[in-house]
């Protein structure tokens, strides 16, 4: 028995999944995500700044609402540096330090505090706005809901992070500072996905090799978040001021076991060991770069020129920079410009892994339509 449809039959074409919103309103939420996570970036940077120049704790107390306005007379300045003063910074590192260098450290915690007020008007009102308007989806609501939660939790951190080097330390707790480091990572990291999932995307060509290719795409942003995790640890150590060498650390590729494990237990060395600490974030840096070369070949090797495939390259060269970044900062014993580009670059790095990431996600738009071979009955009632 022949299976051809007759010639009085109709084919008719059913898209398996709803239609895309409305790309006048995504588009406007995508560039607002996108400001954010500019933003973020831009605290990063400051952040960074504040911690080398050991103006992180000139401000040593918390008032969200008139800490906004910095002190405008004489007394005002003079009452700010007293309350400094009574702090162990000052005494061991600036003892020395008058009124001007005072305002020098100040006005950069002065605008990374500012900048973090910034960053929540910049969420609060667009949400609201696309929340009233119905631009957003449910799903998409709860989510910025939770980057919202997220960024105020990034505040609190940064505050608790502060009071570990008011009391008892000359510097802010390096554990404080990793976990400060990794939200404020995280809330980019999810800015730049919801972003990215508001943009269509192509079919996937990638085969049987797809589990594969999404495996690496997953570890790469796993991988960079480590990275930058120990990345805080070395700058909380001041490590990237010892051995300023490479590729050797000194006279050796690895260091003496006396230098990598005297602390006890063992596993404080990881976190408090300066020299472990700095080696540790070399041996990463050489994965994740590793991680990026496979996925650029292996995305080339099975779908040449497709998104992904261009996108892996993109990430490849990205990951590339940032360790020759890293590594002119560390032969010239981290001068402020270099590393602050290095923690930048960290965060560039990180958004392109997430961008990458997604372009390999499974999308429901590009499923097949269902083709229907209907008589001329059914589909006048259809």
């Amino acid at each position: 028995m022949s299976t051809r449809p007759s010639t009085n039959a109709t084919i008719v074409e059913f898209p398996v999944f709803a239609a895309r919103p409305r790309e006048d309103r995504s588009k406007a939420v995508r560039i607002w995500l996108w400001s954010v996570a500019f933003l973020i970036l831009a605290m990063v940077v400051v952040g960074g700044a504040t911690r080398l120049t050991e103006s992180g704790l000139s401000i040593t107390e918390w008032k969200p609402i008139s800490g906004v306005i910095p002190p405008l007379t004489v007394e005002a300045w003079q009452a700010e540096f007293a309350k400094y003063k009574m702090i162990p910074q000052y005494a061991e590192v600036f003892p020395d330090m008058d009124l001007e260098g005072f305002k020098s450290i100040f006005y950069w915690e002065w605008a990374h505090r500012v900048l973090g007020r910034v960053i929540g008007f910049a969420v609060v009102v667009p949400l609201a706005y696309f929340w009233m308007t119905g631009a957003l989806s449910r799903s998409l609501k709860y989510k910025l809901l939770g980057l919202l939660a997220l960024g105020g939790l990034q505040g609190l951190l940064g505050w608790w992070m502060v009071k570990s080097g008011l009391v008892g330390r000359t510097e802010v707790s390096q554990y404080r500072l990793a976990l400060h480091l990794l939200v404020a990572s995280a809330t980019l990291a999810l800015a730049v996905c919801f972003a990215q999932s508001l943009r269509p995307v192509r079919a996937n060509r990638f085969g049987a090799a797809a589990r594969r290719i999404r495996a690496t795409g997953t570890l790469l942003i796993c991988a960079a978040f480590v990275q930058i995790g120990l990345g805080a640890l070395v700058a909380g150590l001041r490590a990237g001021r010892i051995y300023n060498t490479w590729p050797l650390m000194g006279e050796h590729a690895v260091p003496p076991a006396g230098e990598l494990w005297f602390i006890t237990p063992v596993w404080r060395n990881f976190f408090e060991n300066a020299t472990t600490a700095q080696f540790d974030h070399r041996l990463m840096a050489y994965l994740v770069l590793g991680l990026a070369v496979f996925a650029a070949v292996d995305c080339w090797r099975v779908s040449p020129n497709s998104p992904a495939s261009r996108s892996s390259l993109v990430l490849c060269g990205l990951v590339f920079c940032q360790a020759c970044i890293g590594i002119a900062t560390l032969l010239w014993v981290v001068p402020l410009g270099a590393a602050l580009a290095h923690q930048a670059f960290a965060m560039v790095v990180l958004a392109a892994t997430v961008v990458h990431r997604c372009r390999l996600r499974r999308t429901r738009r590009d499923g097949p339509s269902i083709v229907a071979v209907m008589p001329p009955r059914k589909l006048a009632k259809a």
